[in-house]
């Protein structure tokens, strides 16, 4: 049933990191309700339900926020819930009357989770913005991308790995699981303020101990160990276009490498010598030219050369190591990631498609105690909104 069996979250509807961290949550056993506005769009693109992934896995009820019957649907799911998810700009929430203020007077033990890209205060709290935007402010985007100095050749965005996924939906998931097991302690509920730049800054604590160090250099990118700079941790391209990773940072295993592609002892015996670099990558863009990326995958696996094939997303699910340990599932047709991570004796049960918006209004207002004529009248004022199932 999963480790987080019984729990009850309640998610208000947003993009981004909010769905994720709700997805996190639901995928290990929780009861995540999604209260869907009934203006809302669900991912922020014209995408089917189907499509979703990360809206899996939890029910929804869609209900109209800015009338009093819509709020007071939404604070009885909140008085019965153990965590809430929001992830609005600041002062939105509290505007609707679901602040942490109205929902802790009701439900004192209610964990908040708020997500926010800049934080709940500070000069740029209500400004609007993407991952993009605050993980440049971090320092995380002026470290990824090519050494060239073009207009083509700036930061590249790493996806929305980084902020919003990285540093706002894994962040929030933390201090909400933080915050449950102090209520063990306290039986108190709190506000947990989890703010993408502040959870960048964090993931990016190994390269200020670097850079204090001396041992990173911040003026230019591809000019160090892990950004591409390092002939030894890089891409290469095979003989028949197919791109190669190379890993091997540790001496054994750039020696190991060495040998399985015929470099040169002496780029082993000064693997660390910026000077050879230069010449060292031509050596290596040489000797990966030679043969396919696959011919190269298969002749590395066996051994620990940190050379693996870059795989798209659609062989990725084919894998073989994806598919011995059952990485991926398909859900309604559509293959996507498995729960993570696993337990030994909690397993998480199969994902679920997402809803459609208002799927389980009926439903979740029925438990939350409205009688059929309270509901008939919900849905009838416009209150509430119920929709078929796919």
């Amino acid at each position: 049933m999963g480790p987080l069996h019984g729990l009850r979250v309640i998610e208000l509807a947003s993009i981004g990191p909010g769905p994720m961290c709700a997805m996190l949550l639901a995928d290990l056993g929780a009861d995540v309700v999604r209260i869907d506005r009934l203006e809302a769009s669900g991912l922020g693109v014209p995408v089917s339900s189907r499509f979703d992934v990360p809206g899996r896995s939890r029910r929804s009820i869609a209900l109209d926020l800015k009338s009093d019957a819509g709020v007071d649907a939404a604070r009885r799911l909140i008085s019965a819930a153990d965590v809430l998810i929001e992830g609005w700009r600041p002062g939105v929430a509290e505007r609707l009357g679901l602040g942490p203020e109205d929902c802790h007077a009701r439900h004192p033990g209610l964990v908040y989770g708020r997500m926010t890209g800049y934080g709940q205060h500070g000069p740029l709290a209500q400004r609007a913005g993407h991952d993009i935007n605050y993980i440049a402010l971090t320092g995380a985007l002026s470290a990824i991308g090519g050494a060239g100095e073009g207009e083509g050749d700036g930061p590249v965005p790493p996806l929305n790995l980084v902020g919003d996924y990285g540093g706002g939906a894994l962040y929030l998931a933390v201090g909400v699981l933080a915050a449950l097991f102090e209520r063990q302690r306290s039986g108190r509920g709190q506000v947990v303020d989890a703010a993408m730049v502040d959870g960048v800054g964090s993931l990016m604590s190994l390269f200020h101990g670097l850079a204090a160090g001396g041992l990173w250099d911040e003026r230019q990118r591809a000019a160090n160990l892990l950004d591409g700079g390092a002939p030894f941790y890089a891409t290469y391209q095979a003989a028949d276009g197919g791109w190669l990773a190379l890993g091997a940072l540790e001496p054994k295993f750039f020696a190991t490498f060495a040998d399985l592609v015929g470099l040169e002892r002496r780029f082993v015996e000064r693997q660390y010598d910026r000077r050879l670099w230069p010449e060292m990558r031509e050596a290596i863009a040489a000797a990966l030219r030679r043969r396919t990326r696959d011919d190269w995958a298969a002749a590395a696996q066996d051994g620990d050369a940190c050379l693996t094939p870059v795989l798209s997303m659609s062989e990725a699910v084919q894998h073989p190591q994806a598919r011995q340990r059952q990485s991926f599932v398909e859900v309604d047709g559509v293959h996507q990631p498995a729960p993570a991570p696993r337990f030994g004796r909690s397993r998480p049960a199969s994902p679920r498609p997402a809803p459609r918006m208002g799927q389980h209004t009926r439903e979740l207002l029925s438990e939350a105690g409205y009688s059929d004529v309270e509901i008939d009248t919900l849905l009838s004022s416009g209150a509430a909104k119920q929709t078929m199932a796919p």
